[in-house]
């Protein structure tokens, strides 16, 4: 039988890490655990991650690099239609939904890789596109409920199809905005 090539044996180690790190959270969900759901040896998994931590940012970094340059390309074209705007953050957050699922099951994972202030560094950025950089409590706080409530609606279990839950979830968030 043919052995797997390491990237494909990497990416079964993260599907194995994020199926884990859901049923028991980051800090239960062990090294050894995920390796055997792999069907590898602890050592093996080490080869293609150093540590927890670079498991851990292996899994989220498709995210973060995903927002970055959803925000660097928005702020470098000066976007000013928040209503793209957000359509945009909301298919970049649907996309990454089984991430933003993971964190928002177990915070902690904001903790071990320091993300908590990039997410925060999102939700200003986007403010700042959506309002200007100067935006009022009111904007800063509508900016705010509108930005978490997308990412929340984004994990949510409901019975409609994807098309409609975008459309349902942008609707409440322009509202929420006054858009």
């Amino acid at each position: 039988m043919a052995r797997p090539r390491t990237s494909e044996t990497a990416d079964r180690i993260r599907a194995a890490a994020m199926a884990l790190i859901a049923e028991k959270g980051v800090a239960q969900a062990s090294l050894r655990e995920i390796a055997e759901r792999v069907g590898i040896t602890k050592p093996a998994l080490y080869y293609h991650f150093a540590s927890r931590e670079e498991l851990l940012r292996g899994l989220v970094q498709p995210l973060v690099d995903d927002m970055e340059e959803l925000l660097a390309a928005a702020e470098a074209a000066h976007e000013d239609d928040p209503q793209r705007l957000l359509a945009d953050y909301f298919d970049v957050t649907y996309r990454h939904r089984a991430i933003t699922s993971m964190v928002m099951t177990d915070p902690s994972v904001l903790a071990h890789l320091n993300l908590a202030a990039a997410v925060d560094g999102w939700r200003r950025r986007l403010t700042a596109l959506m309002y200007g950089p100067e935006p009022t409590l009111a904007q800063q706080v509508r900016a705010t409920v509108a930005i978490g409530g997308l990412g929340d609606c984004t994990i949510l279990d409901l019975d409609a199809a994807p098309t409609e839950v975008r459309r349902a979830t942008l609707e409440a968030a322009y509202a929420t905005l006054g858009f």
